[in-house]
């Protein structure tokens, strides 16, 4: 079909000047269009061409559950929220990955909306992984900080870093297909397992350092490898049985809670890399 022939979407929601709902011909499916000034000036009704030059992206919703659950948020949401929330997954599309998870499309709104209404009415907005955050998804970290300015700009709101961190996890869950609450359950996992490690190891270990951030990004890429059921080959698995039996014992700690907290097995070669990490925090001087 030539481009002269292809008939033209129609407008069923301006959300903002850069955001707009259509209507595909044919299917009647509603999509999102995104593109500097696509929704200026215009309304409900008009007609834009599929090929039309501002349109830098377009989200399609296929699942149909979340079909209905787009559009009961649309009844319940401010357009302007859906918007900017819109302006953000084109955001992550245009810098991470142009797949993101359309679960996003539903999620980031709503999480907005409410995080606006607690900032609007003093609520305070507590974040206890804040650090594990910045340090374990750093890129999407620092698209959450260009997204806090986003929403600054629309309302006149100040985004604090709490919230920030909020925001980064929907990121990740859009460009992981992981949902937000699984990620925060790692989150979590991970900074109740560096307590074990102080604890056994009576070493307070300090958030700023070195390695502290190698100590969680070794945890989360294992939590992960765990829960999809890899396999890891760790060729020094009997020598640190026998040479750092106190720093294996200690890791066999943390797989016991590993298993029990996302109910699988975790297997002797990543108990192996972990007693490694312990050893290596334990042959570090004290402060």
């Amino acid at each position: 079909m030539s481009r002269e022939q292809e008939k033209p979407y129609t407008i069923t929601r301006v959300l903002n000047h850069n955001v707009v709902l259509v209507e595909e011909p044919g299917s009647g499916q509603e999509i999102v269009l995104f593109g500097k000034g696509i929704g200026f000036g215009t309304k409900p009704g008009n007609t834009i061409l599929p090929y039309d030059a501002r349109v830098e992206k377009r989200f399609r919703l296929e699942n149909e559950n979340h079909q209905q659950q787009y559009r009961t948020l649309l009844s319940q949401v401010d357009s302007a929220v859906v918007g900017i929330a819109e302006e953000i997954i084109a955001l992550i599309a245009k810098e991470i990955t142009p797949h993101v998870n359309e679960h996003v499309h539903v999620a980031l709104p709503d999480h907005i909306q409410f995080a606006m209404y607690r900032l609007r009415n003093g609520m305070e907005i507590v974040n206890p992984f804040l650090f594990e955050i910045q340090t374990l998804y750093s890129k999407e970290y620092a698209l959450a900080k260009r997204a806090a300015e986003m929403i600054k700009s629309a309302f006149s709101l100040e985004i604090p870093e709490s919230e920030i961190g909020f925001l980064a996890l929907h990121i990740h869950s859009a460009v992981s297909y992981m949902p937000v609450s699984k990620a925060v359950q790692f989150t979590n996992i991970i900074t109740e397992l560096v307590g074990i490690i102080e604890e056994r190891t009576g070493r307070s270990i300090e958030r700023n350092t070195i390695d502290y951030v190698r100590l969680i990004t070794h945890l989360r890429f294992a939590c992960e490898r765990i829960r999809q059921q890899k396999s890891i080959h760790n060729p020094l698995l009997d020598r640190l049985k026998e040479t750092a039996p106190e720093a294996y014992a200690v890791a066999e700690e943390l797989a016991r809670h590993i298993s029990k907290r996302l109910d699988m097995n975790v297997p002797e070669d990543e108990i192996g890399y972990m007693a490694m990490h312990v050893f290596r925090l334990t042959q570090q001087p004290c402060e």
